[in-house]
């Protein structure tokens, strides 16, 4: 490593003598530069302390240390940053890429010089190591001592700790280190490879934070493993890298939104189904719609909106089994004006790729579409596609956090869950889910005289009481049609329905 290269570079800012800088209290927190994951740390960074970044190569531990610098650099604060590992010039060139303007960032760059490398790398051989390191040790204070930066990143301590054979060593004389930076006003942010556990367990001890970056081949994912004097969000938090930086999607936490709403009925706007169901739906109640393919689960869902567009309130419906256009034709087809609701913002339909969205990144979808504008109901068609997103992962703890926060936010919901059969034993849901459901509507074939028709029943409802018959479910050109009870069928629920005349006879 070379140990001669101790300027800034030519076109650095100036010097925080040169320039009015800002005073941090102790009790203000800074914004890491990513507002999600100042949520998940409780509010963002307690100033003048040592934060930890670990992770594998690739993780994002550079991305999240150009987010803090930036963020400094718009509070009008003096940010350093101490490059052990990379180029200034390719660090730059990535933060480019990333939207992260750098300009006003200071540099001190400490990589391994690109010019004469095999000169380079005889001259290094010949110095000790404990002279490489104390040198640039003795390089990074005067540094820091002339710019008296409000922020320090330092990528990476690993490079360091390599230097450093003895193990007490390291950790006394990097504690007091870091430390000569907090008592001079820094907030300082290092970075580690988690892969090597033996070199940075004395950096785990020694500061005050630690952020876990883990990087697998079909996700990404932060946690918090340590944070003193603060609270903060638990659990592992789905992130991206793309050309925005670093974008984080906390986990979500059915607790996050407990809102006072009046618990009223809702219709359906057809009279039969209202009289199954006693008078409608209950806001801020989970629903499940479940049956085979094709008996006009989501149709029904749709009819509850049309009706909640009538009394000027909104729906989103989140599909991600079939395409957007092929909805709406089949709406419209049987009398149900989606386009206009849709027009008159009283709709909103989203198509989901579930491949390409991790289930954190759909909550926090959700979550800040209810927050832009006010919703009533919110469906998702169907659990099916939903569970495509679990990359492996259990569906259920996922899906009743996601469903408990839209009901304390005093939401409906509706869940379209298909079932394999056609006909034969009867069973709610085929996952395990039907326990958080305040409602199960169960929409079946029936075969009767040589004909196959659709009935709809009510299987369960915790606010009020249901209508036990079933009632024959049509949907025409005109609409959706509700029969009267089927009092002369039994065998409905085990797929073989007998006509009681006959089998009287």
């Amino acid at each position: 490593m070379a140990i001669d290269k101790t300027s800034v570079a030519q076109d650095a800012p100036p010097a925080a003598t040169e320039v009015q800088t800002r005073e941090v209290a102790l009790d203000e927190r800074l914004s890491i530069g990513i507002p999600e994951l100042d949520e998940v740390l409780g509010g963002g960074l307690l100033p003048r302390r040592i934060y930890l970044i670990r992770g594998n190569p690739g993780s994002g531990k550079t991305t999240l240390g150009l987010h803090f610098l930036t963020e400094g650099i718009k509070k009008d604060e003096v940010a350093l940053f101490i490059s052990i590992g990379e180029f200034e010039a390719q660090i730059r060139k990535d933060a480019a890429s990333q939207g992260l303007d750098l300009s006003s960032v200071h540099f001190l760059d400490m990589s391994m010089s690109t010019e004469f490398p095999d000169e380079v790398e005889q001259y290094n051989a010949t110095i000790p190591d404990d002279t490489q390191r104390e040198t640039i040790i003795y390089t990074i204070i005067q540094q820091v001592k002339r710019l008296l930066p409000q922020r320090i990143f330092l990528d990476s301590m690993s490079q360091l700790r390599r230097l450093t054979p003895n193990a007490f060593q390291y950790r006394r004389q990097i504690l007091a280190f870091l430390q000569s930076f907090v008592a001079q006003g820094s907030t300082i942010l290092v970075t580690s490879e988690s892969l090597d556990t033996a070199i940075d367990e004395d950096l785990q001890a020694i500061c005050d934070s630690i952020i876990n970056l883990n990087c697998t081949i079909d996700k990404q994912t932060l946690n918090i493993s340590k944070y003193r004097g603060s609270g903060f969000r638990r659990g592992d938090h789905s992130i991206r890298l793309s050309e925005k930086g670093m974008q984080v999607f906390p986990h979500l936490l059915p607790e996050m939104s407990i809102q006072d709403y009046m618990i009223e009925t809702f219709s359906s706007g057809i009279p039969e189904l209202d009289e199954l169901l006693h008078g409608g739906l209950e806001r801020g109640t989970v629903s499940i719609l479940t049956g085979p393919s094709g008996v006009g689960k989501t149709t029904m869902g749709i009819q509850f909106m049309k009706e909640a567009a009538a009394r000027g309130e909104r729906s989103l419906v989140y599909i991600f089994d079939e395409a957007e256009e092929t909805l709406l034709h089949r709406c419209e087809a049987i009398n149900i004006p989606v386009r206009t609701m849709m027009k008159q913002g009283k709709l909103l339909v989203s198509r989901i790729e579930p491949l390409h969205f991790t289930p954190d990144e759909f909550a926090y979808m959700v979550r800040k579409e209810i927050e832009r504008e006010q919703t009533s109901i919110v469906m998702f068609d169907s659990i099916s596609g939903y569970r495509l997103s679990m990359s492996g992962e259990d569906m259920v703890p996922h899906l009743h956090a996601l469903c408990k926060y839209l009901q304390n936010s005093g939401l409906t919901v509706l869940l379209i869950n298909d079932v394999e059969s056609i006909t034969g034993g009867f069973r709610a849901t085929e996952i395990g889910i039907s326990y958080m459901a305040d409602n199960i509507i169960f929409l079946r074939y029936l075969e009767t005289q040589g004909e196959i028709q659709r009935a709809v029943g009510v299987l369960k409802k915790r606010m009020t009481d249901f209508e036990r018959t079933l009632r024959k479910w049509e949907i025409t050109r005109y609409g959706i049609k509700v029969g009267s009870p089927l009092t002369n069928l039994r065998g409905i629920l085990t797929g073989i329905p007998e006509l009681l005349e006959d089998h009287d006879r």
